[in-house]
């Protein structure tokens, strides 16, 4: 590790936004993620890079204090882990644009800081290495320099109606991350040259340097420095966050253990709607009440599969006050439930369901329920069938019950973040 008393580097952290995408009524930088805000968790990346830095954290002017505390709690805990203190740490209230927030975060820059990277803090889970990273490749190329991702997506260009009218061709597409990294004079001039000739608000940094003449070049970004937006993105950063600290607080043995979980679901019959059992439409026979089709047997093997995540149950993650999920069938409740186990860092291993009740008579259909369900989990299903010899909500022919077991195999959470881009 480097121990400068005097940093070359800068890196400002832009975190005035409002963030109203997300949902939260504070700004996007201070909604809580997995114990702490989203901006502590941002600088956490900034503070473990290897050189020296000053750091300067754009912020509401009615946060500063707040932000203050954010930013020294940071850096006195890196401190506490590595042993050293060598970043200074500024903050300063951001302007109406981002374009003004750097700006004001360019003003509070030291003299002998050459190297200047932007960073947003809703990118809270970038890893110290790309901050590095670019710094390496500013300073070995004297350009600006941005990470990007390929776009693996087929993108079409639409029109205001929604209609499609071409294909673009994704080769010369990237998605574009931060931290954004330039020479300080580079940055200065371009942002200056901005307000002088009311150039149009740029939705990054690199844009404006281009604008000004001066080269940009991309670099290899990382999947987890995605930028948390929505619900979704919260949740899937939640999500990994819990990941790697269940990984972090047992054995190297134990982390690598297969989990195993468990779930019961019951539904009453209703006589007017169709039957919806083990991902099958069964014609002729009593339809399962409930706010989607009712399906036992796949909410039971929901339920053991976030059980064995930690993630919680069908109920909490999915809700029956959703409208979304009115008549859904299980193929949506498990393609969703599949997407949170891939984000949390698990694949299915196997699964068992047994269901309970007088009808439907499951043999003719056996085989054709479990290729179904085998297909969507990715993994083996198996499913039997018994009775209650007429003891019981399932032997008075209420109803139909079901219990499922789920084994868990959990996976790196790169790994988990590189198969839900894919």
């Amino acid at each position: 590790m480097t121990d400068m008393t005097a940093p070359t580097i800068a890196v400002i952290v832009v975190a005035a936004g409002s963030g109203s995408r997300l949902g939260h009524a504070e700004p996007k930088a201070f909604v809580p993620l997995a114990g702490k805000s989203i901006l502590e968790r941002a600088l956490e990346g900034v503070l473990g890079m290897r050189d020296a830095v000053q750091l300067i954290v754009v912020a509401p002017a009615d946060r500063l204090a707040e932000t203050r505390q954010i930013s020294e709690r940071a850096a006195s805990a890196r401190f506490d882990q590595l042993g050293r203190s060598d970043a200074a740490v500024v903050v300063v209230a951001g302007g109406a644009t981002r374009q003004e927030s750097v700006q004001a975060g360019l003003a509070a820059l030291s003299p002998g800081i050459d190297t200047v990277l932007v960073h947003d803090a809703a990118r809270a889970l970038t890893p110290s290495a790309v901050f590095d990273a670019v710094v390496e490749t500013v300073r070995a190329s004297a350009a600006g320099v941005l990470p990007m991702l390929p776009v693996v997506d087929t993108i079409k260009r639409i029109d205001h109606a929604g209609i499609v009218h071409e294909t673009v061709d994704r080769a010369e597409l990237a998605a574009v991350q931060t931290p954004q990294g330039f020479p300080r004079e580079v940055l200065v001039a371009a942002l200056a040259a901005a307000s002088a000739n009311d150039i149009a608000e740029a939705t990054d940094d690199a844009a404006l340097v281009s604008a000004s003449g001066h080269p940009v070049q991309t670099m290899g970004g990382d999947p987890l420095a995605f930028k948390i937006t929505t619900p979704d993105d919260l949740r899937r950063a939640h999500l990994l966050l819990a990941s790697d600290v269940s990984a972090a607080s047992v054995t190297p043995a134990a982390s690598a253990a297969p989990r195993i979980g468990t779930g019961m679901d019951v539904h009453a019959f209703d006589d007017t709607s169709p039957l919806w059992l083990a991902g099958l439409h069964w014609p002729g026979e009593r339809g399962l009440s409930g706010h989607s089709d009712g399906d036992a047997a796949v909410h039971a093997i929901c339920d053991a599969l976030l059980a064995a995540a930690g993630l919680g149950d069908i109920g909490g993650i999915f809700g029956t006050a959703d409208p979304r999920l009115t008549d859904a069938h299980g193929e949506v409740f498990l393609n969703e439930t599949l997407r949170l186990l891939t984000e949390a860092g698990f694949r299915v291993g196997n699964v068992t369901v047994q269901i309970i009740g007088n009808r439907p008579k499951l043999a003719p259909r056996r085989a054709e329920a479990e290729a179904l369900l085998t297909r969507l989990l990715h993994a083996p299903v198996t499913i039997s069938a018994t009775t209650t010899d007429a003891l019981g909500f399932t032997g008075r022919g209420e109803g139909i019950a079901a219990l499922a077991t789920a084994l868990l195999l959990p996976v790196s959470a790169q790994a988990a973040v590189l198969s839900w881009e894919a």
